[in-house]
C-alpha cells in the first residue's frame, strides 16, 4: 500500500482558511468600522456654540445650543430645531469640500 494514503489528515489544515477568512474579514471590515465610530464619537464631545454642521438627514444650520444629548441648531431666520448629537454627522466645511477632494 501507498504509505501516503494511510497517513491521517491534520484536522487543523482544514480550519486554516477559515481562521485566514475571519482574519480578512476583521481587518478590512471591522477596524475600519471601528475607527470611523471613535471618530464621530469625538466630533459629537467636540460640539460647539457657532459650528456650521450638516445633519445625517442634510439639514445645514449653526449650533446654537449644546445642553447634554440633545444640539439645538439654528436653520435661519431665527428657526431651531432640536436633534441629537449622534444625528449631527459633520462640519459644514467637511461636507462641502471632502477631505480626500482637497488632497488631490
Amino acid at each position: 500500500m501507498n504509505p501516503i494514503l494511510l497517513q491521517a489528515a491534520n484536522p487543523l489544515t482544514g480550519l486554516l482558511p477559515m481562521f485566514l477568512m475571519l482574519g480578512v474579514i476583521v481587518i478590512f471590515m471591522v477596524l475600519p468600522q471601528r475607527k470611523k465610530a471613535r471618530e464621530q464619537k469625538t466630533f459629537e464631545e467636540a460640539l460647539a456654540k457657532g459650528q456650521e454642521v450638516v445633519t445625517a438627514s442634510g439639514i445645514l444650520g449653526r449650533v446654537d445650543k449644546v445642553e447634554g444629548n440633545i444640539v439645538t441648531i439654528n436653520v435661519g431666520n431665527k428657526t431651531y430645531i432640536r436633534v441629537t448629537k449622534n444625528s449631527v454627522s459633520k462640519v459644514l466645511s467637511d461636507a462641502i469640500y471632502p477631505k480626500e477632494a482637497a488632497d488631490k
